[in-house]
């Protein structure tokens, strides 16, 4: 398989769990009518998840295409070395896209300038299968820096961008509470109940199941949390705002104030690169 083949197929991948998610949209929103819970509100928040589009997509166009492309440049001119693509180097590849965005995926949750991008993901109240696109603006770029060594060590920026297809189209349909606990998948796979506890904002849930694909990760690092109650979804601070333009820079006012603040160049360092609530 030519690596231009596999990113073709990563992108017919994701069309299909596009699908699968339309489905399960279909079926929220008639479960919901039927119970005479579908509110002005439901539909105003899912709104604003979809909104988060227009400006990743934007971003995604122009800065995130001309960084690919730069890439690929570098794999070319600098890194002389090639990993094949046949199969079982694919099949490598995701599994270290997988446990990349792992790791990524944590690491946003624990530097607060990398978290005023992801608590985007995280800050709708609600939880369907549109939260899935609900994307902080420049998301992507983190992405994109996690992924780099993956090209460092050979692989085509083709075949690392067809991973990372994989890894987020995948993640599509746990955004639903339609589905319940899946038995023993649920040792290896990420799946819906898992990812119900990673939006949950209760404290036995909070960074639990940072996991795309697989949950293993999670097992193996120490932060897996199985769901137990249902969870309060959202972030920790009352957040609750439909407004798109505010749902897209939600954390951006109290970042700012927080650095205009900063008394030394310690402490704006744990502004921008401490946890989220850092204090001096």
């Amino acid at each position: 398989m030519i690596p231009e083949q596999f990113i073709e197929l990563a992108t017919q991948v994701d069309e299909v769990f596009f699908l699968i998610g339309v489905a399960i949209l279909v079926i929220e929103i008639a479960e919901a009518w039927f119970k005479g819970s579908l509110k002005g509100k439901t539909w105003l928040e899912m709104l604003a998840s979809a909104s988060t589009q227009v400006p990743y997509l934007l971003l995604e166009a122009t800065m995130m295409t001309a960084l690919y492309f730069g890439l690929y440049v570098f794999s070319e001119t600098v890194v002389s070395w090639h990993l094949p693509t046949t199969l079982p180097w694919i099949f490598l590849a995701v599994v270290i896209a997988d446990l990349t965005y792992y790791w990524e995926h944590r690491i946003a949750h624990r530097v607060r300038i990398l978290w005023t991008q992801h608590a985007v993901h995280h800050s709708s109240r609600d939880y369907n299968i549109v939260t899935a696109v609900r994307f902080g603006p420049l998301e992507s770029l983190w992405s994109f820096i996690a992924h780099i060594p993956m090209v460092l060590v050979g692989f085509s920026p083709d075949v690392v961008l067809g991973s990372v297809i994989l890894v987020q189209a995948y993640q599509t349909w746990l955004h639903t509470e339609l589905i319940g606990k899946l038995g023993t998948l649920e040792w290896v796979l990420n799946t819906p109940s898992h990812h119900r506890v990673h939006h949950g904002c209760d404290n036995k849930y909070l960074d639990k199941n940072y996991g795309g694909i697989l949950i293993i990760w999670d097992r193996m690092f120490g932060s897996f949390q199985v769901e137990e109650e249902r969870p309060r979804y959202g972030l920790t601070t009352d957040f609750d705002s439909q407004n798109p333009v505010k749902v897209w820079f939600s954390e951006l006012p109290g970042l700012w104030r927080d650095i205009k603040r900063a008394k030394s160049g310690r402490e704006l360092w744990g502004r921008l690169f401490g946890p989220p609530g850092w204090k001096p």
